[in-house]
């Protein structure tokens, strides 16, 4: 079916109507525009009643008597005011009375000279004729459309029936639109395509991006972009604050048809997609019982309701409250089918709990950083020691560094954090308060401590002469009354100086 447009016009052999302009001067396209309406005018300025992307008719009774100059500047009017095409009735009005004169080649210049398409209406045309062809060239078009997505909706109902049925509608919407179709998951990854492997590696890689940024918003939106000489618009799956996904498709626009046809699936997707999560949450559910039972040590139950675990000896890691365990728990699922990886995921009170075979320990960095959060990571241990492992985790966790933090790094200061209470804080606060007048000495210590108490390497550090740091270790540990010549009394002064508040 042709488009509404002038070059569709052109071909209606009832009308006789004949391009006048050299289409090669014409610009790119110029006679493909969608065309509105087709009026007709013989005023000297129509503008003021004339819509966008109209083509005009005219008699020419307004140039009569006009120079170069003045039929020039009506059609700079006309092009200004986006005027399509302009068509000439011959044999009317313009020329000696009496006569069927041509079109005055001052008017086919002007046209040429701004890119206006010009076009001959025969005397035998009447212009009511011209615009009703394009009335009935629009509301054929419009009929089709509706056909169209009628007989889409239909297709689309029929692939969701079929085994895997999200990914047979999206594929059915890719060829009924005739454009590339994506869907990426709430991980933000590529799950199905079609047609499979059309864009190239960085499209995608960029579309990934956009979609994890559309997710990571949480409200349902839309988003249309440009990556090289493709266009896509982004539509976000699922409900404002738990999105499921995003689909994409190949194209900077759509028709109001083809938006109706698309918001459908959208919405059946969205359908697909919860109930999926629901039996999603189910599934959740019993993990978390399952890894109440591995925490009382015994892996026997696990077996039994899961069938297989990763191999002892494992490393288990523990993800921050603010973590998007939904997202996570799909990536390694996905990861699991892909590289074969036994992994096992569940829920508790403490935050997601991630158990791998030790040899897998390294994927807890790629999640962390895919991810953007904090891991507590425990060390290995056997299935009889989970609890042990679990514990790890939550203690390496409660650490502000970022990514995944090893419990076995965290062993260093853990005892002193393990005594840091309110308690103990006010004990070291009562004990240093004699030098905390004196902000030099408490300095001066600390950087001595840190320096196994050497005088030479601490005073070099604090940028002051070796005597002048002895002098004030004397007057710190006279106010403090300890002899810091012993170890007992440097390591009680060391505690007391990690414990107390700054």
């Amino acid at each position: 079916m042709d488009q509404p447009t002038l070059r569709a016009l052109l071909r209606r052999r009832d009308l006789g109507l004949r391009l006048v302009s050299a289409e090669s001067a014409l610009r790119a396209r110029a006679l493909d525009r969608p065309m509105r309406w087709v009026h007709s005018s013989d005023l000297a300025d129509p503008t003021p009643f004339l819509a966008d992307d109209l083509a005009l008719l005219t008699t020419g009774a307004q140039l009569e008597g006009q120079d170069d100059a003045g039929i020039g500047a009506y059609v700079d009017r006309l092009a200004a005011r986006g005027v399509v095409g302009l068509g000439f009735g011959t044999g009317i009005g313009f020329g000696t009375s009496g006569t069927r004169s041509a079109i005055p080649e001052q008017l086919v210049d002007a046209c040429e000279a701004t890119g206006i398409p010009l076009f001959e209406v025969p005397y035998d045309t009447p212009f009511i004729a011209v615009a009703r062809a394009h009335s009935e060239a629009i509301a054929a078009q419009a009929y089709a459309r509706r056909t169209w997505a009628l007989e889409t909706q239909r297709a689309l109902a029929r692939a969701a029936l079929r085994p895997r049925g999200l990914e047979s509608t999206l594929s059915e919407l890719a060829r009924r639109l005739e454009r590339w179709v994506g869907m990426f998951d709430a991980t933000g990854a590529l799950v199905h395509e079609h047609p499979h492997d059309r864009l190239p590696a960085h499209d995608v890689a960029d579309l990934s991006l956009r979609a994890t940024e559309l997710i990571t918003r949480g409200g349902q939106a839309g988003q249309s972009l440009t990556l090289g000489s493709e266009s896509f618009t982004l539509f976000t799956l699922g409900r404002s604050g738990h999105l499921r996904g995003v689909i994409a498709v190949g194209t900077a626009s759509l028709d109001p048809e083809a938006r109706a046809v698309v918001t459908s699936v959208i919405a059946m997707a969205g359908l697909a997609l919860e109930q999926n999560d629901q039996l999603e949450r189910g599934r959740r559910r019993l993990r978390s019982q399952v890894l109440a039972s591995l925490l009382l040590d015994d892996p026997t139950l696990a077996r039994r309701v899961l069938g297989s675990l990763p191999v002892s000896p494992v490393v288990i890691a523990v993800a921050d409250a603010d973590a998007p365990a939904d997202a996570i728990a799909e990536w390694w699922d996905r990861w699991q089918t892909e590289h074969g990886t036994a992994v096992f995921a569940a829920s508790s009170d403490e935050g997601l709990t991630i158990c791998v075979s030790a040899g897998d320990e390294g994927l807890f960095d790629e999640v962390a950083t895919r991810f953007g959060i904090r891991l507590g990571v425990s060390e290995p241990e056997g299935y009889g020691a989970f609890s042990k492992a679990h514990a790890q985790a939550v203690v390496a966790l409660r650490h502000n560094d970022q990514g995944a933090v090893r419990y076995v790094d965290t062993v260093a200061s853990s005892i002193l954090t393990a005594f840091a209470t309110d308690e103990a804080r006010l004990v070291a606060d009562s004990r240093l308060a004699p030098i905390r007048a004196h902000s030099e000495l408490e300095h001066s210590l600390r950087i001595w401590l840190e320096h196994d108490a050497r005088y030479e390497s601490a005073a070099v550090a604090l940028g002051i002469h070796r005597h002048t740091l002895r002098s004030r270790i004397t007057q710190a540990a006279g106010l403090l009354n300890l002899d810091l010549s012993s170890f007992p009394a440097r390591a009680e002064l060391w505690a007391a100086l990690q414990t107390a508040r700054d």
